[in-house]
């Protein structure tokens, strides 16, 4: 796309624009940028000529955004950023290519990170930064490439308004509890009635509810102490504070060595499931295609973390 130049301003005369705002003075931003402040003040004045907005006015000795300016500040910081990220990730990697990844954590720590090396292998020339998030957010404004989600289908389109999104995966969940506390949570029934407390994580507010449903038991009793991680979650039920509905995948360790329990019913599918989400148009991006096919590969194995 091509734009009239003065709609494209140089890099130094958007960072000078930044600095000063940032430092609410042109004399901060010539000592950040390594300039003298004349040459601050004329590449703030040579922007405002370009754009023929004011994006400053004096209060004494500082400088205060105007409404104009605030409005600009935030796309240009924006777009710096977006530079700063992409020229950090060439330098780092000119060969293969950056992929930044939120992932949440409990998912990235027990079902993807013992596989990375797979990809890895497969893919010496990709750098993968990975970083967790548990809820959605703006691809541009973070700068990650990709994300893991969970949630349900119909929900994406809001969660994530322009992103594009590949289906990975459903999960099971069970009740799960330290043996000691097993015998009060014989049945569904009786988790419904309030026999042991009821654990509960915080982006799942309807995990329970929907269990219980599936079970023939009536909703459970509100209150019970809830979590915003999975980790969290498993650590408390194995501490014996309760009955904690738990992914499958996740607690095989835990199941194995006899530290968490399924006191009663069945391992039932997620209302949700796991989603590699990105922003629109960027699906041919040589890391991030790489990555979609690998790891579309491995939720397609026979034990693709369903349980």
């Amino acid at each position: 796309m091509t734009w009239p130049r003065r709609f494209l301003p140089p890099i130094a005369l958007l960072a000078a624009f930044e600095a000063t705002a940032r430092a609410g003075s042109v004399t901060g931003a010539a000592e950040e940028l390594d300039l003298t402040q004349s040459a601050v003040s004329r590449q703030i004045r040579a922007l405002e000529a370009r754009l023929q907005v004011a994006l400053f006015a004096r209060r004494g000795r500082r400088l205060e955004l105007t409404p104009a300016g605030a409005r600009y500040l935030a796309e240009v910081r924006r777009a710096l950023g977006i530079i700063g990220r992409a020229s950090q990730d060439l330098v780092a990697n000119p060969d293969g290519g950056v992929l930044n990844l939120a992932m949440l954590p409990t998912f990235g720590a027990r079902w993807l990170a013992p596989r990375l090396p797979r990809f890895l292998q497969a893919h010496p020339g990709v750098t993968l930064n990975l970083a967790t998030r548990l809820r959605p957010f703006d691809f541009a404004a973070e700068g990650h490439d990709a994300a893991i989600h969970f949630g349900p289908e119909e929900r994406l389109a809001r969660d994530w308004p322009g992103a594009e999104a590949a289906f990975l995966m459903h999960e099971r969940v069970a009740p799960m509890c330290a043996p000691a506390l097993a015998p009060r949570a014989r049945s569904a029934e009786a988790l419904a009635r309030g026999a042991a407390p009821l654990l509960r994580i915080a982006t799942r507010p309807r995990a329970w509810d929907d269990w219980l449903a599936a079970e023939g038991a009536p909703p459970p009793r509100p209150g019970g102490m809830t979590f915003d991680q999975f980790a969290a979650l498993a650590r408390a039920a194995m501490s014996g504070l309760g009955v904690a509905l738990l992914p499958l995948f996740m607690t095989e360790t835990e199941r194995a060595r006899g530290e968490l329990v399924i006191p009663c019913g069945r391992p039932r599918k997620s209302a949700g499931a796991y989603w590699l989400v990105w922003p629109a148009g960027a699906a041919e991006a040589p890391p991030l295609s790489a990555f979609r096919d690998w790891l579309l590969t491995e939720t397609a194995r026979p034990a693709g973390g369903s349980g």
